[in-house]
């Protein structure tokens, strides 16, 4: 670093920027920002402390179901069930209960991508056809074997790479589409209708509390569960037959396990703010809006890039930034890494933003959410503070 370089770095270091930090500093990609005016005391308390198998407690897991569906537009065929162990039970629910009756693809350019080709391989041992792409790339989609069982994120949140659009997928495929799609529902148009099994967590898009997922099944994916064993034991948690018929109850508010109401009734507020902004277009227009915010502030900074060069495939919810340009060339990923770090701690000490470090498995950077939870003013404030914080973090 030169002389001046050194001396610019230490005087941003010292004088802090005037520009007013972002009202609510939550930029984590999970769990995410509440929706803004959220106040706990605001959640209906009645259903608390009853059991989740009182008429009060299933009439409230029946709600959200409900309110899901309409928000979502799963069609009437599907079915949607709330489920234990968050994003990673649905996925990996649906793993052990339908594979293993067909070839399989495994489709990753992620870190939980990734994690789905061990689970077939290694845990399953079903050994599948791995397609992959680097971090901050989408593979060829049209490639895909879909007369095999596919599993695949539609929107990588550890890369800020997402699945365009459903025109890939075939209406005459013989195989099950299983579709993570934990950080892209209530952001993106995915076609629910298109896909066999659909899974996320609404500690994502929605802002709620973590520890339940969502699973909605298309009557493919049931006419799998009620014509194929797998080899296989399978958990207790994952079990959604009985005696080879699918277990109703699930998808009506029987949970399998004890879910917590205070989370449940968290996710109805949320989902009744979403209905507010007239459902899942406006969620969409306020994710896109806070994604063009970020757009411009990397667009005016030579030192920061998209890690998703290709704008088509960019998320616009899990937001991976990359360092570039001449303030770093030259530097291996633990100097990149070092400077990550530094900034982290520093926004985050000065309250100006919360959790922007890259997922631990991806390249140096920061990641920033722009779900629709978050406020566009937000991500327009954070400019000066990540120059301020990228500048002392070099120094």
């Amino acid at each position: 670093m030169t002389d001046t370089l050194r001396a610019d770095a230490a005087s941003a270091s010292a004088d802090r920027p005037t520009a007013p930090k972002p009202a609510r500093p939550f930029f984590s990609s999970g769990p995410c920002a509440k929706p803004p005016g959220w106040e706990a005391a605001n959640l209906p308390h009645a259903s608390l402390g009853r059991s989740h198998r009182s008429k009060l407690g299933k009439s409230r897991l029946a709600h959200a179901i409900d309110l899901t569906r309409k928000i979502l537009q799963v069609p009437d065929t599907h079915r949607i069930g709330i489920v234990p162990g968050s994003d990673t039970g649905a996925v990996e629910m649906a793993m052990w209960t339908m594979l293993g009756a067909r070839p399989v693809t495994t489709v990753a350019w992620e870190s939980f991508g990734e994690g789905w080709v061990t689970d077939a391989a290694k845990q399953l041992k079903l050994d599948p056809n791995v397609v992959k792409a680097p971090y901050g790339e989408l593979p060829d989609l049209g490639a895909i074997d879909q007369d095999s069982d596919v599993v695949f994120t539609w929107n990588g949140t550890t890369s800020g790479v997402r699945v365009p659009d459903g025109d890939w997928i075939r209406d005459d495929r013989e195989g099950l589409l299983i579709c993570d799609a934990t950080s892209a529902v209530f952001a993106q148009d995915v076609p629910i209708e298109k896909l066999d099994v659909v899974t996320f967590s609404w500690q994502k898009v929605l802002g709620g509390e973590g520890a339940h997922g969502v699973i909605i099944l298309s009557p493919r994916a049931v006419e799998r569960l009620e014509t194929h064993t797998p080899s296989w034991p399978i958990p207790k948690v994952f079990r959604l037959t009985a005696k080879g018929k699918l277990s109703e109850g699930v998808f009506k508010g029987e949970t399998i396990n004890t879910p917590s109401m205070l989370a449940v009734e968290d996710y109805i507020h949320s989902l009744e703010w979403a209905l507010s902004l007239g459902g899942l277009s406006g969620l969409i227009a306020r994710a896109d809006a806070n994604a063009e915010a970020l757009n411009r502030i990397v667009a005016e900074r030579d030192w920061l890039d998209h890690l998703a060069a290709d704008a088509a495939v960019r998320s616009n919810t899990s937001v991976c930034l990359k360092f570039s340009g001449d303030a770093v060339k030259g530097l291996d990923d633990e100097g990149l890494t070092a400077i990550e770090k530094k900034m982290v701690s520093k926004l985050e000490a000065e309250d100006a933003a919360y959790d922007l470090g890259s997922y631990r498995d991806a390249p140096p950077g920061l990641r920033i959410w722009c779900g629709a939870t978050v406020e566009t003013a937000d991500i327009e404030a954070l400019g000066p503070w990540l120059d301020w914080a990228f500048a002392a973090a070099r120094a």
